[in-house]
């Protein structure tokens, strides 16, 4: 072998060395922002639901999920967004914030109707298989006390869906897509962000795991269209018109059919 040879194979070595180093850090970073948003997110709740215990106010459900709409999604999963933005000297220009145009008003509709239509071939397979689903706490809440769905359909379009963007695609996405092709930054985005709702979910390991493989789906169209339009407000109007439609659903089956009525994959598919 000549030593030019080995010159450029030692370099091609050096290459792929760095870009190795490049994906691990990436990812280790997409997971810890993931991690350390649930973290922030809870401390807050628990801190603030401490302190009002102190002062004689009662938890009550609908204050449980008025503090983790407000303090985790809010708060939390957005503080820690703006947080990495402003340590790596980065602006909202880094995760694109613009009024959407009609270009971007037909991806949130056909986001929407993918995002929808992907969770009712999931309900339907898992319905056909007997695969057993977890719900989503805020959804089982919701059932429980269905006056806090109405609460949840607004809260899913000002809270939920933007906080949650914010940080799962606008930075976890987009940091792994520093180091990797677009299509596998959507796809690991896409399964942190539905692994972290494991905690978020009721019932044992594998119902969750089944609920967790439903997430996933819908977050593949949320990630799709983030990467398209580069706006971070069209996957945070789908992701929240998303969720906003399953708990009106929701609520009106229980007003009218009965709990029985809704398929538990639907209840698993809110996030």
């Amino acid at each position: 072998m000549s030593p030019e040879t080995d010159s450029v194979g030692g370099a091609d070595g050096l290459a792929d060395g760095e870009r190795l180093r490049a994906v691990v850090r990436a990812l280790a970073a997409a997971v810890l922002l993931a991690g350390v948003g649930i973290a922030v997110g809870g401390i807050l709740v628990l801190a603030a639901a401490f302190v009002l215990g102190l002062s004689g106010v009662d938890i009550t459900p609908l204050l449980s999920i008025v503090l983790s709409l407000a303090l985790a999604t809010g708060v939390g999963f957005g503080g820690v967004a703006l947080a990495y933005l402003r340590y790596r000297g980065q602006g909202l220009d880094y995760v694109g914030v613009a009024v959407p145009s009609l270009r971007e008003v037909a991806f949130v509709i056909a986001g929407y109707v993918a995002a929808m239509g992907l969770l009712v071939v999931a309900s339907v397979i898992i319905s056909t298989t007997g695969a057993e689903a977890a719900p989503n706490t805020a959804a089982e809440v919701g059932m429980q006390n269905p006056e806090i769905l109405l609460l949840l359909v607004p809260a899913s379009l000002l809270l939920i869906g933007p906080g949650e963007e914010l940080l799962y695609r606008g930075v976890v996405q987009n940091r792994l897509g520093e180091a990797l092709p677009a299509p596998a930054a959507i796809v690991l985005a896409s399964l942190i962000f539905a692994s972290i709702h494991y905690f978020s979910l009721a019932g044992a390991p594998r119902a969750r795991l089944v609920s967790i493989s439903v997430l996933v789906l819908p977050t593949l169209v949320f990630g799709t269209v983030y990467e398209l339009t580069d706006n971070i407000v069209v996957p945070a109007l789908i992701h929240g018109i998303y969720n906003a439609t399953l708990f009106s659903m929701l609520y009106l089956t229980l007003q009218f059919a009965g709990s029985e009525q809704f398929p538990q994959a639907l209840v698993a598919g809110v996030f």
